[in-house]
């Protein structure tokens, strides 16, 4: 092989790697862009089930901890 051959082969290898790792990287990227969307609607959630639950026992607490049962 002469190196002109040689090189064109190299170059070519290359380029293939190039596009395989061009496609790689945009799959990772649509899978990460993916799950940051999922992160912040379970994030989203949690907060308003936190305030629900925050309501909830507001609702319902009627009295202090501290204060003793009225048949005492």
């Amino acid at each position: 092989m002469d190196a002109i051959t040689e090189l064109t082969m190299r170059i070519d290898r290359l380029e293939a790697r190039l596009t395989y790792q061009d496609d790689t990287i945009e799959q990772l990227n649509l899978t990460i862009t993916a799950q940051w969307k999922q992160i912040d609607a379970l994030v989203h959630q949690l907060a308003r089930f936190d305030q629900r639950l925050i309501e909830t026992e507001a609702a319902t607490s009627t009295a202090p901890a501290n204060e003793k049962p009225p048949h005492y």
